[in-house]
């Protein structure tokens, strides 16, 4: 005769204080907000991410389709998953981020990058908060925070936590766009809350202010025109039809996200942030475009900016140089020009040429005659005779 199951009523009141108690301990850590979803409420998933990837708006994200399966069902990332806990983090700047793009002569580094490496910050506390609750609750638990195949965004919308706006990020009524997410899957199961709904109306100031019209449509972006992307994920020279627009971004873009009117109440929030780094929130071109590799890592060191190395960084900031009119900057881009990688070289030389010109740039072309990359030299064709 086999034994009855746990009273359900049991059953349950045990698994809503195991929430309370998830959620005070989520607060205490610094988390904004937590709430539970299951594990297969977004059957939509794989179809608008097998769209994405056929329309090659990953770019060269190739991590994004070999990893469709998994994305896009998180039993199929671990099948023993009953539960999905998705948690925030506000990382909500002081001051709009949109007034330094001003400061030409200065760089624009996105918000999330100005402080510590948040995959490293929230990871450790989730391991923190997962250990608690799988000693009071028994069950097993893995925490994923953004690098994982785990789709953060429609879990969270799924939960409750806010709803993917049409720049394709988490909104939230009460924190805006300002919202880092992790989550910790565990085999007990909780009581799920209600998914968030879309509050976006007709509202589409943050697609309107795309300085590189990356959304095709609401709720769709072509990485391949994202300045986040062409400042971070691309490894190749920026294309040309682009450099424009990125004007002093060197790493990321939040123009979509600082656009956002639920931002006021992210502002409004005060509850505890990550603090940017003071050196980061408008720091100088001149500085940065002096960095050799070792000071790179050091300035860096914790930073998300040190994952894209120096080459890429440099090739970022010699772009916002060419931007940025000003001819204080021409002798750094110029000793720039003999740079060890042709990354930053080809760089260099639409920079030098967009401050001085054409006459400055003959001046210099005898540097070419020993130039082994064929990228860099189409940069001093363009430079010394510029269309039109």
């Amino acid at each position: 005769m086999s034994r009855p199951g746990p009273d359900p009523a049991v059953r349950d009141a045990r698994a809503g204080r195991l929430k309370d108690f998830l959620k005070a301990e989520a607060l205490a850590l610094g988390f904004a907000d937590l709430a539970v979803t299951a594990p297969d409420v977004t059957p939509e998933l794989r179809q608008r991410l097998e769209q994405f990837v056929a329309l090659d708006r990953h770019g060269s994200m190739a991590w994004l389709a070999d990893t469709i399966d998994r994305r896009s069902d998180p039993l199929t990332l671990w099948p023993q998953v009953r539960s999905v806990i998705m948690l925030a983090m506000n990382y909500g700047p002081d001051v709009n981020p949109l007034d330094n793009l001003e400061q030409k002569s200065n760089a624009t580094v996105s918000v999330y990058a100005r402080n510590r490496d948040y995959h490293d910050i929230i990871k450790g506390r989730l391991k923190q908060l997962a250990g608690k609750f799988a000693a009071r609750a028994g069950g097993d638990v893995k925490v994923f925070v953004d690098t994982a195949p785990v789709m953060e965004k429609p879990l969270a919308q799924s939960a409750g936590l806010g709803w993917i706006g049409k720049h394709t990020n988490l909104v939230s009524r009460s924190r805006g766009s300002w919202l880092f997410l992790g989550s910790i899957f565990t085999t007990i199961e909780l009581p799920p809350d209600a998914p968030d709904t879309d509050h976006c109306g007709s509202c589409r100031v943050c697609l309107d202010i795309c300085p590189t019209n990356a959304f095709p449509a609401p709720y769709q972006i072509d990485a391949r025109r994202c300045i986040s992307y062409l400042t971070i994920e691309n490894k190749g020279p920026v294309p040309h039809q682009f450099r424009r627009a990125m004007g002093n971004r060197i790493y990321g873009c939040d123009d979509c996200l600082a656009a956002c009117p639920w931002n006021k109440y992210a502002v409004a929030a005060r509850e505890a942030k990550l603090v940017a780094r003071d050196d980061l929130v408008s720091p100088p071109l001149a500085a940065f475009l002096k960095l050799d590799d070792a000071a790179f890592r050091t300035f860096f060191s914790g930073s998300p900016v040190k994952r894209i190395g120096r080459d890429r960084f440099l090739r970022n900031v010699l772009i916002a140089a060419g931007n940025s009119d000003d001819p204080a900057l021409v002798p750094e881009c110029e000793a720039l020009l003999s740079d060890p990688s042709a990354l930053v070289r080809g760089a260099a030389v639409w920079a030098l040429s967009n401050l001085t010109g054409a006459n400055y740039m003959r001046g210099l072309e005898a540097r070419t005659a020993d130039e082994p990359d064929e990228h860099v030299r189409e940069e001093w064709r363009m430079a010394v005779s510029p269309a039109g």
